[in-house]
């Protein structure tokens, strides 16, 4: 009886081998996922790890991390100018 369960045990884990990986994830809202072309625009001292695409104004924003709290704010150009993406109509 316990052949039996460790066959069906390495069988599971044979199969799990083959399991087809997971695609490369291009989701502009996903967390940490910026085109290089915005990390390059952006001015330094920005947490990329963290800059996001936000549906609501389709601009960069990235966590901030103050002594007090972490707040969202705009990913900016060393300019100061926000930096977002062109609405697609």
């Amino acid at each position: 009886m316990l052949q039996k369960y460790a066959v069906i045990m390495v069988a599971t884990l044979a199969l799990a081998g083959c399991a087809v990986p997971p695609k490369e994830d291009n989701d502009p809202f996903r967390i940490g996922n910026i085109p290089e072309s915005v990390a390059a625009l952006a001015a330094p001292d920005q947490d990329l790890t963290t800059a996001r695409l936000r549906p609501e104004d389709n601009c960069y924003w990235y966590a901030h991390s103050g002594p007090v709290e972490t707040t969202l704010v705009p990913l900016r150009s060393p300019g100061g100018n926000p930096i977002c993406a062109v609405r697609q109509s």
